[in-house]
């Protein structure tokens, strides 16, 4: 059995349709929508603009068709959708309804748009076409760097480990291990001492190791050296400073002097300066 397609272009079906149409003349659109003073006519034409439209984009899903039929499909179908948008502005010019906000929008989700590149869109195979298909494969933006105030904001005791003996599980683990510790310190401190080894080994360490804090100190005159003995033999050991310490009174007396140079330096000129130093030689300070 024939399909509707094939009866459709048999030579009968073609004389038949053009004895129909005999006498009739084909309205052909106009070439720009501001020519058009009727609004039924208007939305006739965009109903025509359409349908065309409907079937190339069926036809531009074919990848077979080739590079340069598929660009030349794409192109059409760019230039009656810009059509198509000026027949619904007239429409609206002429009363009718605004098919931009109202309309389906089927054949503009089919299309997509080049980033950079607004209003001309790829339908079906276009967009797999060498030097479209890059177009669209655009690298994802950096993510954004954190600022300073920002990664200090989750930064609080737990980052440092303040409040890990918070949850109540950290001490006593660090208690028994602590207790294990001490214990097997202690046991092997007895085992030594029962072995007889831990008193050789005390007085190897006490030879090896010098006092390097121990102060040796000559007496000068007796009295001296009965002063020490008597601390010694209180218990008291006695310090001695090898070098010489300024009493309270002698450091704000050298911080006097200090501040009184700063301001002569700073508000007396030299000459006065001079003045000065010849006025103190002369009595003798």
């Amino acid at each position: 059995m024939a399909r509707n397609s094939e009866k459709a272009m048999t030579k009968l079906a073609r004389w038949r349709q053009a004895q129909m149409e005999e006498g009739k003349v084909r309205e052909k659109r106009p070439y720009l929508a501001t020519e058009c003073e009727d609004l039924h006519k208007a939305e006739k034409w965009r109903r025509q603009i359409i349908s065309e439209t409907s079937k190339k984009v069926a036809q531009i899903q074919n990848a077979g068709l080739g590079e340069f039929r598929l660009r030349d499909l794409n192109d059409e179908i760019n230039k009656l959708l810009r059509e198509k948008t000026h027949w619904e502005a007239r429409i609206v010019e002429l009363g009718g309804p605004d098919y931009r906000k109202i309309g389906p929008k089927m054949l503009d989700r089919e299309g997509k748009e080049v980033p950079g590149n607004r209003g001309y869109k790829y339908f079906g195979a276009a967009k797999d076409l060498p030097g479209v298909r890059e177009l669209f494969e655009h690298e994802p933006p950096p993510p954004p760097k954190k600022t300073r105030a920002e990664l200090m904001k989750f930064i609080d005791a737990d980052y440092y480990g303040y409040r890990d003996e918070d949850d109540g599980v950290l001490v006593p683990l660090e208690m028994e291990h602590e207790k294990q510790i001490i214990a097997a310190a202690v046991s092997e401190w007895k085992a030594k001492k029962e072995a007889g080894l831990l008193s050789d080994e005390v007085t190897k360490e006490q030879e090896a190791e010098e006092d390097i804090y121990a102060i040796t100190h000559e007496p000068e005159s007796e009295d001296e050296e009965d002063s020490s003995q008597m601390e010694t033999d209180e218990g008291q050991p006695r310090y001695v400073a090898h070098v010489p310490v300024p009493s309270q009174k002698e450091v704000e007396e050298a911080l006097l002097r200090r501040k009184k140079m700063e301001l002569l330096e700073k508000y007396a000129s030299e000459t006065l300066i001079q003045q000065g130093n010849e006025a103190k030689t002369l009595m003798g300070l």
